[in-house]
């Protein structure tokens, strides 16, 4: 009884440490803030760069062929888009996040004085390679009778991509998407790396501070723990109200 009466002591003079003196915990709540910011930022960047992306190598997948018989520099236009979207895809999904960041700040914006547009551009680029992966499977799973509708409605391939195709596709892929939005939430934790105020920046300027790497770093990772587990319960229900929407 006596040792757990300590143990309690200790915990409560280390919180007390860590959160209370000198209002720490705001910190970790500015960190939080900054960490949401930076990601809703990068996804809305990664979902513009992806629907492009996607509606590129789809439009060549599924029309490069017939487009090549009839020739034209339509064909060609396309392929040159093609060729620079594999090769953005290629670079970037083979190479580390960490990279791409530590690019972004020290080479490509080397005169910003503000690491957190860096880290919105860096983790946008990045999470717009695999949400182009993403649309393109949703666009490619869509029947191809949709496309004849849309040209029975008067519509050319454009405004049927706009206007059928795509909001089907986003349909068929948004729970995906949310799992994205779980993944980039996490691989923001990295941003520290350029000096970014972000969840766990601020977890590792409590423990500068205090000398005591336990109390900030767990409640960081239990931080982190609990926004992945309520997104993914309403990834959960979004997924069931989709699926009762299909019947």
């Amino acid at each position: 009884m006596e040792a757990l009466k300590l143990w309690w002591e200790d915990i409560s003079a280390q919180f007390q440490l860590n959160f209370i003196d000198g209002d720490r915990w705001k910190l970790l709540l500015n960190g939080l803030l900054g960490t949401l910011e930076i990601t809703a930022v990068a996804l809305v960047i990664g979902v513009v760069i992806g629907i492009v992306v996607a509606a590129i190598r789809s439009t060549y997948d599924k029309n490069g062929e017939s487009m090549k018989i009839r020739g034209g520099a339509g064909y060609y236009v396309l392929k040159v888009l093609n060729w620079i979207c594999k090769l953005y895809l290629t670079v970037i999904r083979g190479t580390p996040v960490v990279v791409q960041l530590l690019i972004c700040y020290f080479i490509i914006f080397a005169s910003a004085s503000n690491g957190v547009p860096v880290a919105m551009f860096a983790f946008g680029i990045n999470s717009g390679a695999y949400v182009a992966e993403i649309f393109r499977s949703g666009i490619m799973s869509i029947d191809a009778g949709q496309f004849e509708a849309g040209r029975s409605l008067g519509f050319n391939y454009l405004q049927t991509m706009r206007h059928i195709i795509i909001p089907q596709a986003f349909k068929v892929v948004l729970p995906t998407m949310c799992n994205e939005f779980i993944t980039l939430i996490k691989e923001t934790s990295i941003a520290g790396y350029v000096g970014v105020a972000d969840l766990t920046y601020a977890g590792d300027r409590i423990r500068g501070k205090t000398f005591s790497a336990f109390m900030p770093l767990i409640a960081v990772a239990l931080i982190y723990l609990a926004l992945v587990m309520v997104l993914t319960w309403l990834v959960g229900k979004l997924e069931r109200r989709l699926r009762r929407s299909e019947r």
